[in-house]
């Protein structure tokens, strides 16, 4: 959704570096970019004024002047201002002290409001919560019919005792909902009410009643993010209407320009909650503002990355895989395709690189990644038989043949996935080893182990070094011979003898050569370094 705002943003810092002080006149032309990208990005005038005038009155102080890059002091100004404007903290939801806690939530119709109860329903579940979904909505037709088919998607149960379809009284469902819950030990209760196509007085007046029957602990105006600047005049209505707690962004992967996120925020002073970025009920999540923010300024957005892989990942799978990836096994198909559905697991690919610092250079690259080359690599390694995925060598040319024709692909393709993975094999076995440049070997290889082992055997062969220094060299010779005399003790067996002026003869101990041993020894006590 921002990637306009965020392609502005990147070419006018990218002018910035390399420059050792920022004069008035590159501030200016700084700010009227930036002026015209969050305008282009529909984001409201007032909020933009607001945000201009904040950047360059912090540009043009000390922090930036006395910065050693002031280029990257601008980008930390813009980047904490609009992590301001986003809302500045993740606001959390508050959950009442006597269950159940009651969620409403508001908007006009089409904003998406039964997928998201659907979508909040499981993110609450999954921390452990028992939530109840309510049709409240009983104008629109097949909005209760909706909602029970979301609810048993999401695995929640539904509250629906009317039909709908015009028939019922959405303020008496909504009421009878929290005796309901109580009754059967549900601690929240997610009420969806009716919309309209555009702000009415009968909309306002039936959402009013639900709050003042059921007086929610959080009421959650919920906005379709990709419809501009009304977001921000519908969301004043509601405010005025009826009131509420936070903001519920929907249809943020869509392409729209982003501009209701960054202004809503600022005009009604009621923060932005939850974000749903996706189709999937899995596709939702709190809100981040300077998550957000680094998103927008291609910083990228690691944390959400790793969290959506300890959601997704079971321990015992990453575990498996980990002990796969440092025995001394050979790397194999079926790891393999293991990995990939792992990955695919997180969802589409070009979404998990665009959480990654700096991907907005290769957006092009990155949108013409096609998911479906995935699954035919998929299809083509489940084609081939257990012993093929475990020894890749024997796929000859006819197997590659009958794998093609069961997997629906060219016989070029699967030549192309065989070469491939030899060369990921050979990479990971370099891996193991530590043989890849500036890479350690993998901790607990065995062909990591085999390393050491081999280097200490190599350095035992060529045994210890003999001092320089006259008395060290005495010193070490005395503690070899010790060593041998334990040795030999210990084993009951018989040393063997060495030539005299090695060690050999005069009880084990070692023979000198003249003028380093007994009254020959020079005298150092007066030895002194040179000055330097």
């Amino acid at each position: 959704m921002f990637e306009t705002l965020s392609d502005r943003l990147t070419s006018v810092f990218s002018s910035l570096r390399g420059k050792g002080r920022l004069s008035e006149e590159d501030i200016n032309a700084t700010a009227r970019e930036i002026r015209l990208a969050l305008l282009e990005a529909d984001v409201a005038l007032p909020v933009v004024r607001e945000f201009i005038a904040r950047i360059k009155e912090r540009a043009r102080g000390e922090e930036v002047s006395k910065a050693l890059n002031p280029a990257q002091q601008v980008i930390r100004i813009v980047n904490e201002e609009l992590v301001e404007i986003l809302g500045g903290e993740t606001r959390q939801v508050r959950f009442a002290k006597n269950p159940p806690t009651v969620i409403m939530l508001a908007g006009l119709q089409g904003a998406g409001k039964t997928t998201l109860a659907g979508k909040l329903a499981k993110w609450l579940a999954a921390d452990r919560n028992t939530p109840l979904l309510v049709a409240a909505d009983l104008q629109r037709p097949n909005a209760v019919t909706q909602l029970q088919v979301v609810g048993e998607r999401a695995g929640t149960p539904v509250f629906a005792p009317e039909p709908g379809n015009g028939v019922g009284d959405p303020v008496e469902v909504a009421r009878a909902s929290v005796e309901h819950a109580r009754r059967n030990n549900h601690n929240v209760v997610i009420i969806d009410t009716a919309g309209r196509l555009g702000v009415d007085t009968e909309m306002m007046r039936q959402a009013a009643d639900i709050r003042d029957a059921v007086s929610p602990d959080e009421i959650l105006f919920v906005v379709d993010a990709m419809i501009g600047q009304d977001a921000v005049n519908t969301a004043q209505a509601f405010l005025d209407g009826v009131g509420y707690d936070a903001v519920a962004l929907t249809k943020l992967d869509g392409d729209a320009r982003g501009g209701a996120a960054l202004s809503i925020r600022h005009i009604t002073g009621r923060p932005i909650m939850f974000a749903s970025t996706g189709e999937k009920l899995e596709d939702f999540d709190l809100f981040h503002p300077d998550r957000m923010a680094s998103r927008i300024l291609d910083m990228g957005d690691v944390l959400t990355l790793i969290e959506q892989a300890q959601r997704t990942f079971d321990e015992a799978e990453v575990e498996k895989m980990a002990s796969t990836m440092a025995s001394d096994d050979d790397f194999t198909l079926d790891d393999f395709l293991q990995q990939m559905s792992m990955v695919r697991k997180l969802g589409p690919i070009g979404n998990l690189l665009g959480m990654m610092p700096g991907m907005g250079q290769m957006r092009d690259q990155i949108d013409n990644i096609d998911d479906k080359d995935l699954d035919r690599i998929q299809a083509i390694i489940q084609s081939m038989t257990p012993g093929e995925r475990a020894h890749p060598k024997t796929i000859n040319g006819s197997r590659r043949l009958r794998i093609a024709n069961g997997s629906g692909t060219q016989v070029s393709d699967v030549n192309g996935l065989v070469t491939r993975f030899f060369e990921a094999q050979k990479m990971m076995r370099k891996m193991k080893n530590g043989g890849m440049p500036g890479m350690p070997g993998m901790p607990g290889a065995v062909g990591g182990n085999r390393k050491k082992a081999k280097a200490q055997a190599k350095k035992a062969k060529k045994g210890k070094q003999r001092s320089g220094n006259p008395m060290k060299a005495r010193q070490q010779e005395a503690d070899r011979a010790a060593e041998r005399q334990k040795r030999q003790e210990e084993g009951g067996q018989q040393m063997p003898q060495l030539p005299p002026g090695l060690g050999g003869g005069g009880g084990g101990q070692p023979t000198l050569p003249p003028g380093f041993g007994g009254p020959n020894m020079p005298d150092l006590s007066n030895f002194k370094l040179p000055k330097e």
